[in-house]
C-alpha cells in the first residue's frame, strides 16, 4: 500500500498535504526511508538550535520531535483501532496541548533519538501486520472519516513537513 493508494475519502482534508508529499513507496519502505533521515537530521542539528525558538511560543526542535513521536503514537493507534474494527469514534488530540507537559525541550537529544526509534520500529512491525482488507477498513477519527492506510500514510509526510519547517525557520 502505497500513500498515492490513498483516495480523498479516506481522510480530512487538512492531511491531504503529508499525504502527497510522502514517500511514494510501500507505507513501511516509506516509514523506513523517512526514519533514518530523522534520526540523520536531528543527530547533525547544532546543540544551540536544538533548544532555538525563532518566536515566542514556537516549539524548539526537539519540541517538534517529540510532537512527531507523539503524532505517531496516535495515528498508529488510529490505525489499530480502525483495522480491528472498533467503530468507536476516535477522537482528536490537540497538539499544542500535549508540547509542554512532555518537557522535550529538557531531554537530550540522544534519549528523545532512542524513543524515536522504538516508536518507529514499533509502527512498521504494527503496519507489517495489515492485510489489504485491514487497510482499507473504515472508521472516524476527529469526527471525520479515516481509513487505517490513510492513518499510517499521513505519518512519513508530517515528518517531512516539520523538517522543512525546521529547515525554513529555525536554520
Amino acid at each position: 500500500m502505497k500513500p498515492s493508494e490513498v483516495t480523498a475519502k479516506e481522510y480530512r482534508d487538512s492531511y491531504k498535504h503529508y499525504i502527497q508529499i510522502a514517500p511514494d513507496l510501500e507505507i513501511t519502505s516509506s516509514l523506513k526511508e523517512t526514519y533514518q533521515a530523522t534520526i540523520t537530521f536531528f543527530e547533525n542539528l547544532a546543540t544551540d538550535k536544538l533548544e532555538y525558538r525563532y518566536a515566542e511560543g514556537k516549539w524548539t526542535p526537539k519540541e517538534i520531535l517529540q510532537h512527531l513521536m507523539d503524532t505517531e503514537r496516535i495515528f498508529a493507534y488510529r490505525a489499530l483501532r480502525i483495522a480491528r474494527m472498533d467503530e468507536t469514534p476516535i477522537p482528536g488530540f490537540e497538539q499544542d496541548d500535549y508540547v509542554m507537559p512532555s518537557k522535550a525541550h529538557q531531554r537530550n537529544i540522544q534519549d528523545l533519538l532512542e524513543e524515536y526509534k522504538s516508536i518507529r520500529q514499533a509502527s512498521i512491525s504494527l503496519f507489517k501486520s495489515f492485510d489489504e482488507e485491514m487497510w482499507a477498513r473504515m472508521g472516524t477519527a476527529s469526527g471525520s472519516p479515516m481509513s487505517a492506510r490513510a492513518a499510517a500514510s499521513i505519518l512519513p509526510g508530517h515528518e517531512l513537513h516539520h523538517i522543512q519547517v525546521i529547515q525554513e525557520r529555525y536554520l
